[in-house]
């Protein structure tokens, strides 16, 4: 369910090893979301991947789970940061959960992904 978020297995290691990963179930026992927080220093924790399966998707399991890390993680950390391309569909959900835009790290697929990226016909890493 990760590669859904994020296709790069070997991105995906690096942040597991040192994250906490949350599942969420359905009534009948399917995963239906997954999440990996990590703890980035600073009082700072960082959403590193979120995902729900596409037959879920828009039904509000995503924003279920934010709204539960954030809670869970409450007490130990004062921000939560969360990671993502600039698409429009993508930024305006963590909008709508609550984020605000911090900034943008120049090149960053570029420099960690081994493949392209393209989201809504724009592409994020051109190798």
């Amino acid at each position: 369910m990760l590669l859904l978020a994020d296709e790069q297995e070997s991105m995906i290691d690096k942040y597991l090893e040192k994250g906490e990963m949350f599942v969420m179930f359905n009534a009948v026992n399917e995963a239906v979301c997954s999440a990996v927080v990590t703890d980035e220093g600073c009082d700072i924790c960082e959403l590193k991947n979120l995902a729900v399966t596409p037959q879920y998707q828009r039904r509000g399991y995503g924003k279920r789970m934010i709204n539960y890390l954030c809670n869970h993680y409450a007490d130990k950390f004062r921000y939560m940061a969360v990671g993502t391309g600039d698409s429009v569909k993508t930024v305006s959900f963590y909008e709508s959960c609550g984020f605000s835009y911090s900034h943008s790290i120049p090149d960053f697929f570029t420099h960690s992904y081994d493949h392209l990226i393209i989201e809504e016909g724009k592409i994020f890493n051109s190798l």
